[in-house]
């Protein structure tokens, strides 16, 4: 179900491009409006404990890999598109995730490709995001923007590092994922320690929305959004706080955090 990489992804496009005799409408990249950052990373506490795992599809794969660090933090890389509405879905939970851990600053809205499952998923783009945190340090690579190009793919934005597209090649394939879901975006590799591949919860939770009713629907712990999003970023969490030790304690100290961390393996 999920997008993959390379050529399945390009040949999907085009036959849809194709089937529907047209090209398709990109969404223009724009800044994220200040309120609806802070929306974001600010749910409340009682959302985190309400929500739990939520409608989170799993935890982290817990993986046996070389660590991932930088300056001594546990290095967090994401690969992932803006057309890609999976990619769009799970961006909601890192951002809130992340947040927790740190600061992003130039965060970017944009929508998922107009001619793919789920048309037009708003989301963040993380393309000219910074991320600062004494916890850890985020690598995200966005490789291609949700525009057609001439041969039916996507216009390339980003091109992954040698290392970074060694860990895709490494653990983005059986057996550390399925063989169904091999060579996926978005790939999320957590320190060397936990990876995600595909989103983490049901991409439809979003569909219709604008990026504000999204943003307002984090903090209803009984909405479907709520329960997907903060569902996976608690997931995502309880990673993070076996990366850094249980660092920083507003985020690692929450109970419902220490349950879902106790259940990783």
């Amino acid at each position: 179900m999920w997008i993959a990489i390379v050529i399945v992804v390009v040949l999907g496009v085009a036959l849809a491009i194709a089937a529907r005799g047209g090209s398709g409408t990109a969404a223009p990249r724009s800044a994220a409006p200040p309120a609806l950052v802070a929306k974001v990373t600010s749910i409340p506490a009682t959302v985190t404990q309400q929500v739990g795992a939520g409608s989170a599809t799993g935890l982290p794969k817990a993986i046996d890999a070389p660590a991932l660090t930088k300056d001594g933090k546990p290095r967090i890389v994401y690969i992932g598109a803006e057309y890609c509405p999976f990619c769009a879905a799970e961006r909601w939970a890192m951002v809130v995730a992340l947040a927790r851990f740190g600061t992003f600053s130039n965060l970017s809205v944009t929508r998922s490709s107009s001619i793919d499952i789920f048309p037009n998923t708003n989301t963040f783009s993380f393309y000219g995001a910074t991320y600062a945190s004494s916890r850890l340090v985020f690598e995200p690579v966005e490789l291609r923007t949700n525009q057609v190009a001439s041969d039916g793919g996507y216009k390339e934005l980003e091109t992954p590092t040698p290392e970074q597209q060694q860990l895709i090649s490494t653990y983005d394939v059986p057996p550390y994922v399925d063989a169904s879901s091999a060579n996926a975006i978005p790939f999320v590799a957590l320190g060397g320690k936990y990876l995600i591949s595909g989103a983490t919860y049901d991409a439809a939770v979003l569909q219709g929305k604008s990026a504000d009713e999204i943003a307002t629907a984090l903090s209803d712990p009984t909405s479907a959004i709520s329960r997907g999003v903060v569902g996976a970023a608690n997931t995502m969490t309880a990673a993070l706080c076996k990366l850094t030790n249980d660092k920083p304690a507003t985020a690692c100290g929450d109970p419902t955090i220490r349950a879902l961390e106790s259940r990783l393996g």
